[in-house]
């Protein structure tokens, strides 16, 4: 079902959706467990892998193209249950505004979980219409097992905070190993890596 579909929740309850945005600059491992562990968690009915188009706090950082990156997550995410990859962002012009993609996706029959990481969350008071993003959702601070519980910037959050496993990969990572000659299977999702490697990304001049 399309994300904006104004049927979704028509039957009765509302839908329990989570919202867990990124460059996924390559999506990895880590990204799906979070996903899969909140929706399992909080019990959510889908979870969408939300990917910026053009991420205005990481202007210049973006190595992929918006494109490529969507694909990416559409093949790390097919096959698993409730979660889906999201090009709401990637069709939208202008600067990616989490505000402007929960108004989009609050349409009266969903319920919102905005899915972060403790970074994330230490800093929300830099984001742009952050008020209108704490009265639209439920912010999930997701942390790795071990770390402190992060209380999320600014007041008045509904929140929930859901642990996962450790597991010790990150984007800039991936894309290091790639221009170095070295694997990353095991890192990224099977289905991310054939797309990556047919788009040519990460590699030495790319």
């Amino acid at each position: 079902m399309d994300e904006s579909d104004p049927r979704a929740g028509a039957t009765g309850a509302r839908e329990r959706l989570g919202v867990l945005g990124g460059t996924f600059d390559p999506v990895h491992v880590g990204h799906v467990v979070a996903a899969v562990d909140v929706r399992c968690a909080l019990d959510l009915d889908r979870v969408l892998l939300v990917v910026a188009g053009h991420p205005w706090q990481k202007q210049g950082e973006v190595v992929a193209p918006a494109a490529a990156r969507l694909a990416m997550v559409e093949a790390a995410v097919a096959g698993i249950a409730g979660l889906e990859a999201s090009s709401l962002e990637v069709e939208r012009p202008g600067p990616t505004l989490t505000a402007d993609t929960l108004a989009l996706l609050d349409d009266g029959t969903r319920e919102l979980f905005l899915v972060v990481g403790s970074d994330v969350a230490a800093r929300l008071d830099t984001w742009r219409r952050v008020d209108e993003v704490r009265r639209r959702a439920t912010l999930v601070v997701v942390s790795r097992s071990g770390d402190v519980d992060v209380e999320p910037a600014g007041t008045g959050w509904r929140r929930a905070h859901v642990t996962i496993p450790r597991l010790e990969v990150s984007s800039t990572e991936v894309r290091d190993r790639v221009a170095a000659g070295r694997p990353i299977d095991g890192l990224v999702p099977a289905g991310a890596v054939r797309v990556l490697r047919e788009h040519g990304l990460y590699t030495r001049g790319r």
